[in-house]
């Protein structure tokens, strides 16, 4: 069972591209803690996470740096060739669910909700997600993500 459960703070706000069907893909990195420190190592991973149609639009319309979100979903290997034809290998969570995982005293009012209230305001800019999104499946594996 391929099966992946994240807790950590984006990096960075999601980026949202579109596919050459219209099809929106976020791509966010998500810094997970890890557990044991040893002297010498990172205290943190930095997981790649995609996320795909209405879950890319939540992610780039709620999510922004420094907040920290649980992720569920699958780990994904593919490989693309680049213009230069030189094979790349990528690894990446594909988040098939997505929330907050902030509390309310974190100062950012986010709470535990997996999507927010109704009329809640976003810290986004108005008009960063379209309002909806075509239902084309994901591109297949070894076809190159739209910021590739």
């Amino acid at each position: 069972m391929n099966n992946v459960s994240l807790v950590g703070r984006l990096t960075k706000d999601p980026e949202i591209r579109y596919t050459a069907n219209n099809v929106p893909v976020a791509g966010f990195t998500l810094a997970v803690n890890r557990r044991f420190k040893q002297e010498g190592q990172p205290e943190a991973d930095f997981i790649p996470v995609v996320a795909w149609q209405k879950t890319a639009e939540f992610c780039n319309k709620y999510f922004v740096k420094g907040q920290q979100v649980w992720v569920q979903g699958r780990i994904q290997t593919r490989t693309w060739d680049d213009n230069d034809g030189k094979k790349h290998y990528v690894t990446e969570v594909v988040a098939e669910q997505v929330g907050f995982a902030d509390s309310k005293k974190d100062g950012n009012g986010t709470g535990q909700a997996a999507a927010p209230a109704q009329g809640q305001q976003s810290s986004k800019p108005a008009g960063s997600a379209p309002s909806s999104a075509p239902n084309s499946p994901p591109p297949q594996a070894g076809e190159k993500m739209p910021w590739e």
